[in-house]
């Protein structure tokens, strides 16, 4: 016999503060739990951090342009969510985008782990070259 668990039930509302915290730069309170614990890895490059503000600040110091999120897909987990997104920002002037999965475990105080698969940097001259080589059947 298999037991069905469901999501928590804050999870929906965490993924979409967490998309607003991508695109204002702005962690709400609540987001993430005091002792959050967060894994991020890059193609070439891993980084952990431990606490809010730690967690906060992996961001600020590799990513502190907010975005613009124009396509995300949200999936429930027994413990959290799996939240897939696309994301562009721009940064000096060059327009940016990457491709990222979270995996976030939620509590009552907030995201208390999160796993970040991110498929780096995309610029406007690798996203042409990809657009020469590639013919994409979804965006």
């Amino acid at each position: 016999m298999t037991a069905v668990v469901a999501a928590p039930s804050n999870a929906r509302v965490l993924a979409e503060q967490f998309i607003a915290y991508l695109e204002s730069g702005t962690a709400g309170p609540g987001l993430y739990a005091p002792d959050v614990f967060l894994d991020v890895t890059l193609p070439r490059w891993r980084l952990q951090a431990r606490g809010r503000e730690d967690a906060l600040d992996v961001r600020r110091d590799n990513h502190p342009q907010p975005g613009r999120v124009p396509r995300w897909r949200f999936d429930p987990t027994p413990s959290g969510f799996v939240l897939e997104v696309e994301e562009t920002w721009t940064d000096a002037g060059e327009q940016w985008s990457c491709r990222e999965l979270f995996r976030a475990d939620v509590g009552p105080d907030g995201i208390s782990e999160l796993a970040v698969y991110c498929t780096g940097d995309w610029d406007t001259a690798r996203r042409g070259e990809h657009e020469a080589a590639v013919q994409l059947i979804r965006p």
